[in-house]
């Protein structure tokens, strides 16, 4: 239950703060795990991003404030911490349906979204299949494109890199340069509190890197999973590590980089595992 106690201390700094600057950096803290892991976790157990959570709770609470009819909406902008009443109407808009001013309205409808609580829940047994590694350091060469913070402005940028790749004989190259474990192409989230976050298209190789970036993953345990399918299949795996069998495996997140191994990178019949790195708790 530490797990989910963490969790949830993670929410009532939000709530907390949610008139302030709201720190990732500091929820990954609070949570025992880099800011890109608390955002994926939360993602995976809530529901939705956690930008977007945010956002949800502090228009409905702005809601309750705009019913005093004596309050300036520029007021209530700036409690939140939107210095533009163009950017605040926006967001109001977009979780209420209506105008901030039309509050004001008689019979007007607002939305209300309470505080997350997170718990333990018990699903029907549906097997994952995984197994614990500690491996050594190891070195790969491939290209790499920067990660924004908010880690939902990467689910474009990594695909458009993989196109590029594969249209530009980068991925081909890579392939050829392939001579170490582990044996696949490789998609690596560098997402610690220690680095410029990137993710890499890559292969383990002891070969010159002939113009490409390198890297050396550092040693680390790791939890791996198998699995086949489209991209959404990989997406659903991490989904199910994150909600079924991290909260009760006795592990947590280790501060290493994760990766996805493609064994047959075809994008409609993909060959994969996940590497989780982890730590015991």
């Amino acid at each position: 239950m530490e797990w989910i106690d963490r969790l949830n201390d993670a929410i009532s700094y939000i709530e907390g703060h949610l008139t302030d600057s709201i720190d990732t950096d500091q929820l990954g803290r609070i949570a025992c795990c880099s800011a890109y892991h608390f955002q994926r976790m939360f993602s995976y157990m809530a529901g939705i991003p956690l930008s977007e959570y945010i956002r949800r709770r502090k228009m409905s609470l702005a809601a309750v404030d705009l019913q005093e009819k004596n309050i300036k909406i520029i007021e209530v902008a700036g409690k939140y911490g939107y210095s533009s009443p163009t950017a605040f109407n926006r967001a109001f808009q977009s979780v209420h349906g209506i105008a901030p001013s039309a509050v004001w309205n008689e019979g007007a409808s607002i939305k209300s979204f309470p505080a997350i609580t997170f718990k333990i829940t018990v699903k029907g047994a549906e097997e994952m299949n995984y197994r614990i590694e500690s491996r050594e350091a190891f070195r790969i060469v491939g290209v790499s494109v920067p990660l924004h913070k908010d880690i939902e402005e990467n689910f474009t940028v990594i695909p458009s890199k993989w196109a590029e790749v594969s249209m530009n004989g980068t991925l081909q190259k890579l392939i050829g340069l392939m001579d170490t474990p582990p044996m696949g192409v490789l998609g690596i989230s560098l997402c610690n509190d220690e680095e410029a976050w990137k993710y890499y298209i890559s292969v383990s190789s002891s070969k010159d890197a002939d113009g490409l970036e390198e890297y050396t993953v550092p040693a680390a345990t790791w939890a791996i999973f198998s699995g086949t399918g489209t991209n959404q299949s990989i997406q659903e795996l991490e989904r199910r590590i994150v909600t079924e069998w991290l909260p009760t495996s006795g592990y947590e997140y280790g501060s290493a980089p994760d990766i996805e191994v493609y064994l047959n990178p075809d994008p409609q019949n993909a060959q994969y595992e996940v590497w989780i790195p982890v730590v015991k708790r």
